[in-house]
């Protein structure tokens, strides 16, 4: 770990705000990409002995169809932004609030208004294009719904198919993780700007406001989820909520944010020392800082040693367990977890995670941590992004990972 600084980081040592031909090459990009997104959906279902299948989620809505809803519609759209998708056939379902919407971003696709009875519809799609077997997640699908889908097509058997569209989005392609990395520069300028302000006496609500403020100024559409600002012995809680407490000197403030830019997101989290740093936090710290970097050699050694594939998410996470010892207060939650149109996908880094080899290319965090329960909480997160057969290892997250002496 290299020594404590002082120097802080400036706003201008980061990329600024994507540009509106960024956007439009994006978007351009995405719409290429369609068509062979589609066509592998519908590789495996073929493989898997499915006629359709059936997603719900916006972020499947946005990478296969184009439509794209706000951050926080999911829980209000109902069934709209539901896909089915047969190997001849691909349609969108979109109440009122949405026709002309899906009409206009979602143009390979059939629009059809669910009504007040989205099973029957769902059934109804199935029997006129001869669907005898469609895949769908039960657990994402209300059970009435699941009950009328049955009742009202009883030919048709639904196959559990849980989690098709997030595993094919695991795998990024070049303009996905562009869009990835604009959104890390984002929230790297907006922690820079705001570093002049984590002093003693700063709330850490005022400091959550003040770097949602950042981050919208300066080029994010949307948080990819509320900031975390969390001082002293609140850092000790991993999803801590900021609140009325000061910090104070000698103490840690812990920031974990991210940033939404053209649909896809981004994650990180710093721990920053107030006014001065005690030997011992800074020996947590170094034990927290050298679990990350054991992580990303080992990831490193395989894209850069000429591996045929990549670790296991699994054996990722061991590596940085193993390098901060085991004792009381080495991080229980996962090592990493994937990244993009929604802020936690496939693939996993934990202990509970696939033995299989982590995909490629791919993006995905690592955040080991250190919480002592009532006294201190660090944790260091990145984002990193990997292609095998490109030899290639890029931290996303630019914004310096050695301590830090603020205020």
């Amino acid at each position: 770990m290299s020594e404590i600084g002082v120097k802080l980081p400036r706003p201008s040592d980061f990329a600024g705000p994507p540009t509106e031909e960024d956007y439009r090459r994006w978007s351009d990009a995405d719409e290429a990409a369609r068509p062979a997104r589609l066509a592998a959906l519908r590789a495996r279902a073929r493989a898997e002995g499915l006629d359709a299948l059936l997603l719900t989620s916006h972020a499947d809505a946005r990478y296969f169809s184009g439509i794209c809803f706000g951050p926080n519609e999911e829980p209000t759209a109902g069934v709209s932004g539901w896909l089915l998708i047969s190997a001849d056939a691909f349609a969108i379902f979109a109440d009122s609030r949405y026709t002309v919407q899906a009409r206009r971003e979602a143009a390979r696709a059939t629009v059809i208004d669910p009504g007040s009875d989205p099973g029957a519809a769902i059934a109804s799609w199935a029997k006129s294009h001869g669907v005898r077997n469609l895949g769908a997640d039960p657990g994402a699908i209300r059970h009435v719904i699941w009950e009328r889908m049955l009742e009202a097509a009883p030919e048709m058997t639904l196959v559990p198919a849980k989690g098709w569209g997030v595993t094919l989005r695991a795998v990024k392609e070049p303009a996905e993780i562009e869009r990835i990395a604009a959104a890390c520069a984002v929230a790297d300028r907006a922690l820079a700007t705001i570093l002049p302000k984590v002093v003693p006496g700063a709330t850490e609500a005022q400091l959550a406001w003040l770097l949602e403020r950042e981050m919208r100024q300066g080029g994010a559409e949307a948080l990819a989820f509320d900031v975390a600002a969390l001082a002293g012995p609140n850092a000790a809680l991993p999803h801590g909520n900021p609140g009325g407490r000061p910090l104070r000197k000698g103490e840690v403030a812990l920031f974990d944010f991210g940033a939404q830019v053209a649909g896809y997101r981004s994650d990180m989290t710093r721990t920053l020392f107030v006014g001065s740093a005690h030997e011992e936090d800074l020996g947590l710290y170094a034990r927290v800082f050298d679990g990350q970097q054991a992580a990303i050699a080992a990831l490193r050694r395989a894209v850069e040693g000429g591996a045929t594939e990549l670790p296991s998410g699994r054996e990722v996470d061991r590596v940085a367990r193993v390098s901060m010892g085991d004792a009381t207060g080495v991080y229980e939650h996962g090592l990493g977890h994937g990244i993009g149109l929604q802020t936690h996908e496939s693939p996993s880094l934990s202990r509970g995670a696939s033995e299989r080899p982590l995909p490629s290319p791919t993006v995905f965090s690592v955040e080991p941590g250190f919480y002592l329960e009532d006294r201190i909480g660090i944790r260091i997160e990145d984002l990193v992004a990997v292609d095998l057969a490109g030899r290639r290892l890029s931290t996303l997250t630019r914004f310096p990972s050695s301590p830090l002496i603020v205020g």
